[in-house]
Parts: C-alpha cells; sequence; structure tokens
C-alpha cells in the first residue's frame, strides 16, 4: 500500500476509534451550499461529515472490530461522525434527509459500538438529547418540593383568609340586627 493511502486508512480509522458514533449516507447531487449548510449544522452538534473511499471504509471498518458489505454501499459513500452528543448528531442527519429524501438516504452505521440498520438510526433519532434529558430529570426532583411548598402556602394562607371572612360575616350579622332593631 502506498504512503498515501496508508495515511487516509489510519485518518479513517482514528475518526472512527475516537467517534462515539457514526452514520453511513449515500448521496447525490448535493451542490456545494447545500454541502456546507449540511456540515455548519453538524459541527454545532459535534459531529462532521466526511466522503470517504469505499474501499477505505471497508477496510477501517474491519480493523476497528465491525464489517461493512461493499454490496449495500453503492453510489457516492458519506460518514457523519458524532463525537460529542451522537443523539443530536443524529437527530441534525435526520432533520437534513427530511428536507432532502432525493440527495440524501442513510444506509446504517453504528452506535456506541453497536451496529445499526437506518431503522434503529431513526428511532435514536427521535430520543430526546441529553440537555432534554436532564432538565426532564431537574424538573421531576423539583415537582414534589414545589407541590408540597404550595400545599403549605395555602395552608398559611387559607387561615387568615379565612378569619377575615367570620370577622366580615359577624360585622354583616351586627349590622343586620341594628337595621331590623
Amino acid at each position: 500500500m502506498r504512503a498515501e493511502k496508508s495515511l487516509l486508512l489510519q485518518e479513517i480509522q482514528d475518526m472512527i476509534a475516537n467517534s462515539q458514533s457514526l452514520v453511513i449516507a449515500k448521496y447525490r447531487k448535493m451542490d456545494p451550499n447545500l454541502s456546507s449548510d449540511f456540515r455548519m449544522n453538524l459541527a454545532k452538534t459535534g459531529g462532521s461529515f466526511e466522503i470517504v473511499k469505499k474501499r477505505m471504509l471497508i477496510k477501517a471498518a474491519q480493523q476497528a472490530g465491525f464489517s461493512l458489505d461493499r454490496e449495500n454501499l453503492e453510489g457516492h459513500i458519506g460518514v457523519i461522525f458524532a463525537n460529542t452528543d451522537p443523539v443530536e448528531t443524529t437527530k441534525c442527519v435526520y432533520d437534513f434527509r427530511k428536507t432532502n429524501k432525493e440527495n440524501f438516504s442513510v444506509l446504517g452505521g453504528r452506535f456506541e459500538g453497536k451496529e445499526c440498520s437506518e431503522k434503529d438510526l431513526e428511532i435514536i433519532s427521535q430520543l430526546p438529547t441529553k440537555d432534554v434529558m436532564r432538565s426532564q430529570l431537574l424538573g421531576l426532583f423539583e415537582a414534589p418540593m414545589s407541590q408540597t411548598l404550595a400545599v403549605m402556602e395555602a395552608l398559611l394562607c387559607s387561615v387568615p383568609h379565612c378569619l377575615e371572612n367570620k370577622a366580615a360575616l359577624e360585622n354583616k350579622d351586627t349590622s343586620q340586627e341594628e337595621v331590623n332593631s
């Protein structure tokens, strides 16, 4: 193998090893502006989109411990690497796919060490992100305390309110007695 090819293979292997997940996609007729927008949206989520030669991808995948079938990799192949939040990156891929179905299709991938089909990745893209899950968990922890506080506050407020109502009724009764006499 020539030196350039071995460096390219090593680079792809490093990307696979350093990413939490990857999505293999087939693309066609993507103009530079569309591709640039997609890459910028992926970069916001901590992902990257790389165009890879099929043979290099297959060899790098084999050395990383999973296999790819060359027959399933038809057309132009791109790989999306998720480096920080794999769910958010997968959401970004599927959002892009919704608006560009004729230019972009997902073939499969690998999510946190496990091979995934296109359907599996679509299900993953519907999961909440880490930040959303954190806020839901905090809301779950906070809810009982705030509800308890609201009940205690209502009890404390209701006692003076009841006393005021009773005093108002007594004043009303005494004023009616004066009118009747």
